[in-house]
């Protein structure tokens, strides 16, 4: 069935017609006949932008929807084994998993993402069944939200007894990923954490997504080690970095040494700016031809009580933190959101082109940099064609 979108105001500003068929965009132009058209959508002059990558969440941690949780702070400074605790604590008393994961994803799809990378606990802790129960819940929205599922060691690897072999296992029963958490100043032996990553993705032939809290040059060595990690595979452009908040702790000719080392080896670096953290030189890596992607994180959990499920808003708070006020500047934050972000998950036929899928949103803006800005709203997102939400309501 053919579609046709007219009035959409693409990046350049211009305005034209949007042809899809079968869920792909068939053809971009000027006003033409559509005589022949099963549907046609007024796109009514907004902007119609790619839909947003949410390139890291938590599905099975967050409280959105839930119970108000109150933060708990760390008793000396942040701390990623008592924040782990606290969450264990919380969790025990929550809402079923498979409800706390759907009320995320509804967030997140009202608000235009429509890719989607989640890493999910696979340890000693919990063994496999967080991990089933999301992809129980991914199933459901087969054809609403693509979503990447990490296996993440959130109790550490080496600390965890059978968090090796769950791992693996993880990939079998269908995880997409393997991930990692801190191999230095959580399990405190680099080369044992990286090798049991590194060797099931060259065995099971997956990607990497790894968390990195340390601060300084503990988080610049372990960066250095996973790029080596990286070229030596040639697994470059299939590894990523959650979060590498040491990058934001270098004086500006360290991190363009590093940066340069980072975008050789192919390593994506995902940062969603948090508030009480440094976090990656955005610019500087970019200008280095680092590939850089975000993603909300915690939505309302046990290590902070923010979160909206909007990319857009991810973008401003990037942009505003980083000091982006250029419309050049203020597009590159935009960009982080967007195709920065099908980069780092290797999306194909991601964008707003002639045989990319027909994953978009319309925004009431004029252009990108008043994007990032006003935040607009409300939105409607399309998967393939078709409306999927609308004024902050899924359809199904």
């Amino acid at each position: 069935m053919e579609t046709v979108f007219t009035n959409a105001k693409l990046a350049d500003g211009t305005l034209n017609e949007v042809v899809v068929r079968d869920g792909l965009i068939t053809a971009i132009g000027p006003a033409a006949s559509h005589a022949n058209a099963a549907k046609v959508v007024d796109i009514g002059g907004a902007l119609l932008v790619p839909s947003f990558v949410e390139g890291h969440i938590h599905l099975d941690t967050s409280f959105y929807g839930d119970k108000w949780i109150s933060h708990k702070p760390c008793t000396n400074g942040f701390d990623v084994h008592e924040r782990v605790a606290f969450q264990a604590e919380n969790m025990a008393g929550a809402a079923p998993m498979n409800e706390r994961a759907r009320n995320q994803l509804d967030l997140c799809i009202s608000n235009g993402s429509l890719q989607m990378r989640s890493h999910v606990m696979v340890d000693g802790s919990v063994g496999l069944k967080s991990l089933e129960t999301v992809l129980g819940v991914r199933e459901e929205y087969k054809g609403i939200i693509d979503i990447q599922l990490v296996a993440f060691p959130q109790s550490g690897i080496l600390k965890s007894p059978g968090t090796p072999e769950l791992m693996d296992e993880a990939i079998s029963l269908g995880a997409d990923l393997v991930g990692g958490l801190d191999p230095l100043s959580f399990d405190r032996d680099i080369k044992g954490h990286l090798d049991v990553v590194f060797g099931i993705a060259e065995r099971r032939g997956v990607d990497v997504d790894i968390h990195l809290h340390d601060a300084g040059t503990l988080g610049a060595m372990t960066i250095e080690e996973i790029c080596a990690r990286t070229t030596a595979l040639g697994m470059q452009g299939h590894v990523a970095i959650s979060h590498a908040y040491g990058l934001g702790d270098l004086a500006p000719e360290v991190a363009k040494k590093i940066a340069t080392l980072i975008a050789k080896s192919g390593v994506s670096i995902m940062t969603n700016a948090p508030g009480n953290h440094n976090f990656p030189p955005v610019a500087l890596l970019r200008a280095a031809g680092v590939n850089v992607f975000s993603g909300s994180d915690n939505i309302r959990d046990s290590w902070w009580p923010f979160g909206d499920g909007d990319m857009l808003r991810r973008a401003e708070i990037i942009a505003y933190r980083s000091g982006f006020f250029t419309d050049e500047e203020l597009s590159a934050a935009f960009d982080v959101v967007t195709s920065g972000g099908a980069k780092a998950l290797r999306l194909e036929g991601y964008g707003i082109a002639v045989g990319a899928k027909a994953d978009f949103v319309t925004l009431a803006c004029e252009h990108v940099p008043e994007a990032v800005v006003a935040v607009p709203k409300p939105r409607r997102v399309f998967k393939e064609g078709r409306l999927v939400a609308d004024n902050g309501s899924v359809i199904r």
